[in-house]
Order: structure tokens, then sequence, then C-alpha cells
């Protein structure tokens, strides 16, 4: 299986190494993988000039799947639009046609207590979120910062055509038959039309599903859901913009953004995986970072590119003995429990996966 690694920016590479290495660890067990690593976001700027250079663009499109670290930095948010790094990651998104995004939320049991969450709240949760991503406010036109009688106007427009919204919500109904067969739709059809395109869409697709419940919800509702009762929800799927921040706001059930993976898909199954917090440039260089969110992209990357969810399911399993053992990273500490460093933590899943 080819891989290309975009480590990218601030706690990025720290965190993908770690999931590297538990890469070379299962390859020392007989899977095999050729990757090859290249740059991405800032890093890329510093010494190309772009951030997503035509090198890495090639190696990307050559590769089966993309283990994706973090793009950003204070110091490129003056840059020109198209110049920016996360500019980067929205090029791959559509160059690759990634219209799928699945964020799992799962709540480790060994992790109640670091959730800002009462444990009743966020006991067992496990759920999906499927988000739309290469539409929307992030993606149309027109947009930009332009002047009207003397003043500065900003325009973004949120546009979705049927298509775009049905194969998503397709995506989030197959998800849903693979679990609980509850399915979630979001939007925001009171307000806006580009939303009430999306509901009557969801409701079209629904027909082809009637062994999975729909329901629907507002985003301000489903963001007060979701503080709530979590764990009402099975799969939900939505729109790009309100996807990003409802995926951040689950993350804190879990404790920590930095223990959530993320798999983004085209139609063909070919995937970018990378963890959902971002490039944190503050704790970046220091060894405190939590790269399990990273080592989990990889162990979906196992399941649903290469095919090997025996492998998924032994990194997964690695990663709880791990926490069950009490090794936790800065942001998931509690008192009792061992203090580890970025790397240390990357090495004690190797050792947990060796050791089955």
């Amino acid at each position: 299986m080819k891989i290309a690694v975009l480590g990218g920016d601030g706690i990025g590479p720290e965190v993908t190494a770690q999931a590297v290495k538990v890469l070379r660890a299962l390859a020392s067990r007989g899977l095999s993988f050729e990757l090859t690593e290249c740059l991405v976001g800032g890093a890329a700027y510093d010494q190309t000039g772009h951030p997503l250079p035509a090198q890495t663009l090639a190696a990307v499109q050559r590769a089966d799947a993309v283990l994706f670290g973090a793009e950003g930095g204070f110091q490129y948010e003056t840059l020109p639009r198209g110049l920016r790094p996360g500019d980067a990651l929205l090029t791959l998104r559509k160059a690759l046609d990634l219209f799928a995004n699945y964020r799992p939320v799962v709540a480790f049991r060994e992790l109640a207590g670091a959730s800002s969450f009462k444990r009743e709240v966020v006991e067992g949760l496990d759920l999906l979120i499927v988000r739309e991503l290469t539409s929307d406010l992030y993606f149309g036109e027109p947009r930009g910062i332009v002047t009207e009688n003397g003043r500065r106007v900003g325009i973004n427009t949120m546009r979705y055509t049927e298509d775009e919204i049905a194969r998503v919500v397709r995506a989030g109904f197959e998800a849903a038959r693979r679990r609980q067969r509850k399915l979630c739709s979001v939007d925001k059809a009171n307000v806006l039309e580009s939303m009430e395109l999306w509901r009557a869409v969801t409701e079209e697709v629904a027909r082809d599903y009637p062994d999975v419940a729909l329901t629907h919800l507002y985003v301000d509702a489903a963001a007060m859901a979701l503080a709530r009762n979590p764990g009402q929800f099975d799969v939900i799927v939505t729109g790009n913009l309100f996807g990003d921040i409802l995926s951040d706001e689950a993350s804190m059930l879990t404790g920590s953004i930095g223990m959530l993976p993320s798999a983004s898909v085209n139609a063909q199954g070919k995937g970018l995986y990378e963890p959902v917090h971002g490039c944190a440039p503050d704790i970046a260089g220091k060894d405190i970072a939590n790269p399990l969110g990273s080592i989990l992209s990889a162990a979906m990357m196992l399941r649903d590119s290469a095919g090997q969810p025996e492998a998924a399911a032994r990194v997964e399993d690695a990663v709880r003995r791990v926490l069950a053992d009490g090794l936790r990273t800065a942001d998931i500490h509690e008192p009792g429990c061992t203090l580890a460093g970025t790397a240390a933590m990357g090495d004690a899943v190797v050792a947990a996966l060796l050791d089955h």
C-alpha cells in the first residue's frame, strides 16, 4: 500500500511520526507499506514558496491513502489567499474529491474522568459525524472582500447542488446502516434556502433506506443536544460549516480534541486520514502533544483504505490498553496517572501492539 505522509506544521510532524511508528511496527509483522514523506502547508511554503508543491500533489495522487498531520501558523495568516497553509488542505480535498468526512466520537471508558462533562453523560458514547467536505461556504462563489459605497464588505456563499447533498447524505445512511440504523440530519432549513434544499434531498434519499430511522435537527438545537444528551445520536450527517463546528464541540465529550481521528474519502474509497486537532503552534516542539488522534487515524486508514480490519482493531486495542495502564499526555492527564510525552505515548502504543 502506498501512503503519502504529510506531517505539515506545528504539532503535525510530531504526532504523525508516532502514527508512522505504529505502521512500521505492523510492517515488521508482515504488512507491507510504501511511505513517502512530503512537504505541505507552512513548512512547504517556507521551502518552496507554495503550501502545496506540485511534487506533493503528484505523490498524493499516486498514493492509495494520505496520512496528514496539521497545517497552519500565525505567521502565515496575512499571506494572500491561495498561499496560506489551509489552502493546501482545501485544494487536496477538492482535487481528490474527498466529499465525505467521517469523524467518530468515542469516549474511552478509561478517559471518562478526563472529560469536562459528567461521567453519566459521556460513558459508553459512540457516535459518528459525517460532514460534507467539498462545498458550502468553504468553496462557494462569489467570495472575497470588496468595497461597496466606500465600505468593505466580506462575501461568502453557502451553495449546494442536489447531487452534492445526495451523495454525502447517502454516505450517512450507509454508515448508519452499519451501526444502529439511526441518522440525524442537521441543517438550518428554517432560515437558509441551501439548507431547505438539504432537507428536501435528504427526505428523497431516505426512501432508499426504509430500515434507517431519519430525524432532523436545526444546527443550534443539535449543538445543544450534543452537550445535553449526546447518547441519543448514532450518526449525524451535516454540511461543511456545521460539521466543522459540531465535530469540534463533540471532541470535548471525549476528554480532548487530541483523541479524535478522521477520514475524508472520495467515491473510489481513497482517503485522507488526519486527527481533527489543529497545528497548536503554542505547544509545537515541546513533546507534549497527544498523538492518539493521529494513531487512531492510521487505524481508520488500515480499515477503510487498506482493507485490514484486523490490523486496525489491533491498533485500537493497543491504544485502549495503554490508557488502561494509566499513561496520559498532558491534555488527558488525571491524578494518579502517569504523564507521558508525545514520543513516549507512541512508543507505549507500539509496545502494546507488539505484545499481542
